[in-house]
């Protein structure tokens, strides 16, 4: 005998293990998939379970959303665009399910780069040493003269810069997020911190028609969250930090100015789950009442297969 006590399991008592309520049972699990399956039988025959029915359950809020007429906003940071989704995320605007986007500056810039020469995203560590680092002429010029046609004509800085880059490159078709939004009608909202983007280093910079076109963007994003209502639908795609502060502090506005925002579905896709894209988007804006989900995976996956669910359950496959 060892010198110390021993709990005698002998007198532990059990249950029968098929009385019990279970999370998992068999219709949950996946199906096996072969060789030429379609995605609707693709997506049908994955594990109904987890990050899986929350795409599920995101797929029906916007295919809800969109029955209703209520907003589906798309808020971006630069990476989503620079992983190569703007044609995916313009298909879908022109589908009719995203009715705004919403960007940090970063997106300005590679969607400004790629519209205009077709190459974007510019060797950061070897253009750092010798101050050549942001000094793409091409990209300040356009997005900053684009600013300052804002604040002429009294426009936000998103829709300048889609009239502009419309006008450079013609229809810009899968090149350009900004230009083909501005082309379908459907707004393009830029919100920019002075100083964090590569055109604000460059000689054609003006703060005061970047900061005032911006502003007017804000504006212009408040008032289409305040439409969200009950059954819109909000998704971070990326932004790990100025969107969600920008949605927190449009939220709040549209509640003080009495609109009823409850009720609202939001999302968070990202690499890496973050801190504020959780708090300000997926937690804080559905405690009166909504669901807020988390997708965690690449950007170059993750977007291209949302989509694909979006357009298989709207023509009414099952997913």
């Amino acid at each position: 005998m060892g010198r110390y006590e021993e709990v005698d399991l002998s007198r532990v008592k059990t249950y029968p293990g098929s009385s019990r309520k279970s999370k998992v049972e068999f219709g949950m699990e996946a199906v096996p998939p072969r060789a030429g399956l379609r995605f609707h039988e693709f997506c049908s025959g994955l594990p109904d379970v987890l990050k899986v029915k929350e795409l599920r359950a995101l797929v029906a809020a916007v295919l809800a959303a969109r029955e209703k007429q209520k907003p589906v906003l798309a808020m971006l940071g630069g990476h989503v665009i620079k992983c190569g989704c703007a044609p995916v995320l313009l298909d879908l605007v022109r589908s009719g399910f995203l009715t705004h986007i919403a960007a940090n500056g970063s997106v300005a810039v590679h969607d400004t780069e790629l519209a205009l020469w077709g190459q974007t995203s510019e060797d950061v560590e070897a253009q750092l040493a010798d101050g050549s680092f942001g000094m793409a002429g091409e990209t300040g010029e356009t997005v900053n003269l684009a600013a300052v046609r804002a604040r002429l004509e009294h426009k936000g800085l998103g829709e300048a810069l889609g009239e502009t880059l419309s006008e450079k490159t013609g229809r810009s078709e899968h090149r350009s997020l900004v230009a083909g939004c501005f082309e379908c009608g459907v707004p393009v909202t830029l919100h920019v911190a002075l100083g964090t983007d590569i055109v604000h280093q460059q000689p054609t910079a003006d703060g005061a028609a970047i900061g005032e076109a911006s502003f007017r963007d804000f504006r212009i994003f408040t008032a289409a969250v305040c439409r969200l209502g009950q059954g819109g639908v909000a998704i971070n795609f990326g932004s790990a930090v100025i969107m969600p502060e920008v949605f927190l502090k449009a939220l709040s506005v549209a509640r003080n100015l009495g609109h009823a925002v409850r009720d609202l579905t939001t999302a968070n896709f990202d690499m890496l789950q973050q801190y504020r894209p959780n708090c300000n988007v997926v937690k804080r804006p559905v405690l009166q009442g909504g669901q807020g989900y988390s997708l965690t995976g690449h950007h170059e996956f993750m977007i291209p297969l949302f989509a694909a669910a979006l357009h298989e359950a709207a023509s009414g496959a099952s997913i």
